[in-house]
């Protein structure tokens, strides 16, 4: 039997190529939009790709099944009730795959979407039982998937509890769960583990969630937490019914020159390299969403405005490729192209650059104590902010940065403060380009570092 998880670091997905090498069949569920992984692995294995399983029509990630299709002539199997505008099968409640002796049966799971399907995967060489599930976004490692990306969320969360009260909770124990997503994927919350897989019974043990018999209990529970709904889910949502995308996101090579007339033309620059090395020169008008950590696709989504075209910077030209790929799976398709020898080219061409000054915690707070008039604007999400921040800031989420923030003197210095210094990266070019004269990029931590200091801390919405 085959069984291989396929992670996307960046947007926490996780996805499976499952098969028989005796029978040299496989079959590939909720594949991303890179599929050369796929397609290494069937070769490897001796195997040809016959099948592609969607639990869902994904919201968060564009799905790589007309890629697949395209490469191998798989047939693609989603539940009926998504309805796509391509060719497939749809399936119910109760339809079964057999793989060789890999016997794939569905567990229809509304709730996150109202087709959602979970698949029990039984080796019947072994065993008339599974010994596992692929439970998609339904349930994860330490908690459960959001239910309002397709539905009212209060329906939603209705739909999800009864999808684990009556599917996925009465498997046995022992049944392993390989959930759709890691920690740090936006369809899930708080609670999600970045372990890759877990059981029936540890889970129904120990996420809190699943203890309670309740329903509307239950679902007060799962609405508290919810987050900010991904920006352009609907979009991504479009795109993966269809029809299927089939050719790769194409990005050009662009001189320094292209790349300043594009900019002038009113493209967005984004610099994927570190924070530092954008505060040390960048290209004027820039914004930085570092490609060195996990979530640059999703906080591209955020900042990326419908119709304005994207140029990508990078410190090389295999960087701003990267960037290029991470922002299709995300359904960022307006892509003018990229800096052609990245960051060295531009400054060999001795272009005017802009720089960022850097302050880290310990000096906001010298800074903020003496009252020298600095400003501080934080930029985490409001939960985080409630639970705690710096008496006197001004709070904006750092994706809702599209000028000055109220509150804000543009004339000023202005703090930029988040939890790491990761989003304020982003937030302090959001800044610069919406009038901010003296933005100060707040590094070596946040609030946290501040609050772990003993440094005065206001919660609360005031």
């Amino acid at each position: 039997m085959i069984f291989r998880q396929l992670t996307h670091d960046d947007l926490g997905c996780a996805s499976y190529l499952i098969g028989d090498d005796d029978a040299g069949v496989a079959a590939v569920v909720d594949p991303r939009l890179d599929i050369d992984e796929y397609l290494r692995l069937a070769r490897y294995l001796g195997v040809r790709i016959e099948h592609v399983i969607e639990t869902h029509t994904h919201a968060d990630h564009v799905s790589g099944h007309g890629r697949l299709v395209a490469a191998t002539g798989a047939t693609i199997h989603i539940h009926r009730d998504a309805a796509p505008a391509y060719d497939h099968e749809p399936i119910d409640e109760g339809w079964e795959l057999r793989l060789g002796a890999l016997a794939v049966r569905a567990l229809h799971t509304p709730g996150h979407r109202p087709e959602h399907t979970a698949f029990t995967l039984t080796d019947t060489g072994r065993s008339d039982e599974p010994w596992a599930v692929l439970t998609g976004d339904s349930l994860f490692v330490g908690d459960i998937a959001r239910p309002d990306l397709a539905v009212d969320r209060e329906e939603g969360a209705r739909g999800i509890f009864r999808s684990l009260r009556g599917a996925l909770l009465p498997l046995p124990d022992t049944v392993e769960v390989w959930p759709g997503h890691l920690g740090g994927s936006m369809c899930g919350g708080p609670g999600m583990d970045l372990k890759i897989c877990s059981t029936i019974g540890f889970e129904r043990a120990t996420q809190d969630l699943l203890g309670i018999a309740d329903e509307d209990a239950f679902v007060e529970r799962a609405l508290a937490g919810l987050g900010p709904q991904p920006p352009n889910f609907r979009a991504i949502v479009e795109l993966n019914r269809g029809p299927l995308l089939r050719e790769p996101l194409d990005a050009h090579p662009l001189t320094p020159r292209q790349v300043r007339a594009a900019a002038a033309d009113g493209a967005l620059v984004v610099d994927v390299r570190t924070g530092f090395q954008f505060d040390e020169a960048h290209v004027p008008g820039a914004v930085n969403i570092t490609i060195r950590r996990a979530g640059f696709g999703s906080k591209l989504a955020w900042i990326a405005q419908p119709g304005q075209p994207l140029v990508f910077a990078g410190r090389d030209d295999e960087t701003a490729l990267q960037a290029a790929g991470l922002a299709a799976a995300v359904g960022v398709r307006e892509v003018a192209g990229y800096l052609s020898g990245g960051m060295t080219a531009w400054r060999d061409e001795r272009l005017p650059v802009e720089r960022v000054a850097r302050i880290d915690v310990p000096g906001l707070h010298e800074r903020w104590r003496a009252g020298d008039g600095v400003q501080v604007l934080d930029v985490r999400e409001r939960a985080e902010w409630e639970a705690g921040h710096i008496p006197g800031s001004v709070h904006m989420p750092y994706h809702d940065v599209r000028g000055v923030p109220a509150g804000i003197d543009p004339a000023r210095p202005v703090a930029v403060v988040c939890g790491s210094g990761q989003r304020s990266a982003v937030a302090t070019g959001l800044l610069r380009r919406g009038g901010v004269r003296e933005p100060l990029h707040v590094v070596d931590g946040g609030v946290p570092a501040w609050a772990r200091a003993g440094w005065p801390i206001a919660t609360g919405g005031a």
